[in-house]
């Protein structure tokens, strides 16, 4: 009896021992297990926060006009940029113990697994707000062990080596609200139009229901279903001491305004610009070693909204009812800033951007540029060339080139630069091309950074050789700067999601370099009125007659046209803005409303802007010096010759010689007259 109870005792022992062993081994393997986790976790470091953010955009003004996004739709904003009651909602719902564990709830974990076990795989979560977090950081949605231990592993580091707000607060950027807005400031401003940091207890507790189904519980999908869970986040906040019995019930009779079509509608303010200023922005950030792809960014821009409506209804005004399509662009002199810009008729039809990508035939809007360095070689407004129909022979005998105007006729007498440009001959710019050669043209388009192509071919003074609008614009920009280099852009100032100042656009100094003299360009620009004005009117009307009606200011501007393409660019002191029209395939212009279309847009959007200011001169620099001259003759005018205008020139170039010997009006005359009679009685 004896031995049976001493054999008793021993195994009793035994087990003892090796339940001892057992729990030891355990808790020694739990402590190594923890001690290699946490080594484990310092040495990998705090776990990286980058997510997508957006990039807003804003206008001259700083108003708000858009947005850009890498693949999500989210606003970063801190937590003291929220609603509190945002706050208290999403811990009440989500996490009411989140401030007191150290990322993983063990009492929610263990219910959640026995729940599992019985169902025979992963149905229901316990997941913390910490653990949320780190899924919507790192991990996919997927329903398994081994995301789930990843999880708790991204949870412990977070909680190692963030704090508690920081956690919450990226919780609140991150979380999906459904229609593709992330975070609370996205969601806020789709749903309510507003900023998170102004939501209402209803709203936040409205909001904080979405991310458990946004296709079930988005107030657009279903509003009952999103009231009933708003009411169940808000008892919850009650319960918890949140908030209280009197704020709940005011909370939920509050009656909520949807304003997500007030949201959608504004997402398309200048969406071509938007492009220009997002390519923009992105080389400028590249050149400081930044990705813009990182998002974040405050990007302040050049337009102007009043310019940019301006624009976009002149073209939906004139723009006939077929495929002919438009590009548009406007930019201030001195600074080259973008004021408007339309890239074509419709951004959700096509995105291409006729301003910077397409590529078109000038066609005589090249001839400024030609006639610049024309004075730069001798050339003065009042020289004369012959313009009858002529054949050129060049590249050494080989070649001919034989140009025609547009209506096919030609003067039958010597025509000055001043009226040549104002009628757009072709035979003079030819000419002109052919005489002062090839080299002084190609140096003077450099200056003016157009492209007129490599080879030394004559058609290139009519503008055969391919450029965009954006180039041509800005061209002519550098003529409303009096001949100072001017480079378009669309960019103010960057900023980073920290609100730091990466990159601050200054102004030009506007003696930096010199593109043309300031006396040239002023010459060269009044010229440039000329078309507006019928006195030079000959075989062919001045090409901006049919607008001069409408004009209300002083406009220089030089028309062009192709087969295909029609152009209007001009600028008065201040502004200079370029119309093309044309069809995507090249086809032919052949409508009178096609081709009607380019000037109208162009001298409605300057009317619109200019309307109410005071008229702009030119500023006139003081060796150039204003003559009445006779247009047929290129003399000092008189009363006898009707064809008179006001032409500058420099004060060296001014004619002595007047158009007529005898004018019965002129007390010149008159005094040469009496000076011819031998008597002296009737000299006095």
């Amino acid at each position: 009896m004896k031995r049976k109870s001493y054999q008793r005792k021993q195994k009793r022992s035994k087990r003892t021992r090796k339940a001892l062993t057992l729990f030891v081994a355990f808790t020694s393997a739990i402590v190594v297990a923890f001690i290699a986790l946490r080594v484990y976790v310092q040495v990998a470091g705090a776990p990286p926060l980058t997510v997508p953010k957006a990039s807003i955009f804003l206008d001259e003004n700083e108003n708000h006009i858009g947005d850009h996004f890498t693949n999500e739709r989210r606003y970063w904003v801190s937590l003291d940029e929220m609603s509190p009651y945002l706050k208290q909602a999403v811990v009440a719902v989500e996490d009411k113990d989140f401030y007191k564990h150290g990322g993983l709830d063990f009492s929610r974990i263990a219910g959640a697994v026995l729940v599992d076990i019985k169902a025979g795989g992963k149905v229901q979560g316990a997941s913390t707000i910490t653990q949320q977090y780190a899924r919507n950081l790192y991990l996919s949605h997927e329903k398994s062990w081994t995301r789930k231990l990843n999880e708790a592993l991204y949870a412990y580091r977070l909680e190692v080596f963030y704090d508690k707000d920081e956690i919450l607060e990226g919780y609140l950027n991150t979380v999906y609200y459904g229609h593709g807005m992330y975070g609370v400031e996205a969601a806020s401003r789709f749903y309510f139009g507003k900023s998170a940091k102004d939501l209402t207890l209803a709203e936040a507790a409205m909001l904080t229901g979405v991310p458990k189904g946004p296709s079930i519980y988005s107030p657009i999908v279903n509003l009952d279903k999103a009231t009933n869970r708003q009411h169940v986040i808000l008892k919850l906040m009650a319960d918890q001491g949140a908030i209280t019995q009197d704020e709940k019930t005011r909370a939920e009779s509050e009656q909520l305004v949807l304003k997500s079509d007030s949201w959608v509608a504004t997402k398309s303010v200048a969406p071509f610009f938007l492009d220009v200023a997002w390519q923009e922005a992105s080389e400028i950030l590249k050149s400081k070693n930044l990705d813009i792809s990182e998002g974040g960014w405050t990007i302040q821009t050049t337009l102007n909204l009043e310019h940019q409506k301006a624009a976009e209804e002149a073209v939906a005004k004139h723009m006939p009812n077929d495929d002919l399509q438009t590009a548009f662009v406007s930019m201030k002199s001195n600074t080259g800033a973008v004021t408007a810009l339309v890239g074509g008729r419709d951004y959700a039809t096509s995105s291409f951007n006729r301003v910077t990508q397409a590529k078109r035939q000038p066609g005589s809007t090249i001839k400024p540029i030609l006639y610049a360095a024309a004075l730069e070689n001798g050339y003065t407004p009042l020289t004369y060339l012959n313009v009858g129909e002529t054949t050129f022979t060049y590249d050494k005998g080989r070649a001919t080139y034989s140009p025609k105007n547009v209506n096919g006729k030609f003067a039958n007498h010597d025509m000055s630069m001043a009226q040549a440009i104002a009628i757009s001959d072709n035979i003079y710019a030819v000419k002109t091309l052919e005489e002062i050669g090839f080299k002084a043209f190609h140096e003077m388009a450099n200056r003016f950074n157009v492209n007129i192509g490599t080879k030394d071919n004559l058609s290139i003074a009519l503008g055969t050789t391919e450029t965009t609008l954006y180039e041509m614009t800005n061209a002519y920009n550098i003529l409303a700067s009096q001949g100072q280099k001017t480079t378009p852009t669309t960019i103010v100032s960057i900023k980073n999601a920290n609100g730091d100042t990466i990159y601050e656009n200054k102004e030009v100094d506007k003696e930096a370099e010199s593109v043309l003299s300031k006396e040239n360009t002023y010459i060269l620009t009044e010229m440039m009125t000329g078309i507006f004005d019928p006195v030079f009117s000959d075989y062919s009307p001045a090409t901006g007659i049919g607008i001069r009606s409408r004009m209300t200011h002083t406009y220089a501007a030089k028309s062009g046209s192709t087969n295909s393409d029609q152009w209007l660019i001009g600028f008065t002191p201040s502004l200079t803005a370029g119309v093309w029209n044309g069809y995507d395939q090249g086809k032919n212009l052949t409508e009178r409303e096609d081709t009607a279309s380019t000037k109208q847009i162009w001298i409605d959007f300057m009317e619109a802007v200019n309307k109410g200011t005071k008229n702009e001169d030119f500023t006139k620099p003081k060796d150039v010096k204003g003559v009445v001259i006779d247009i047929e003759s290129g003399k000092l005018a008189t009363d006898a010759c009707p064809k008179q205008r006001l032409v500058y020139m420099d004060e060296k170039d001014v004619p002595t010689e007047k158009c007529s010997n005898f004018d019965i009006l002129d007390t010149d005359t008159w005094g040469n007259f009496w000076n011819m009679l031998p008597f002296s009685i009737f000299k006095n």
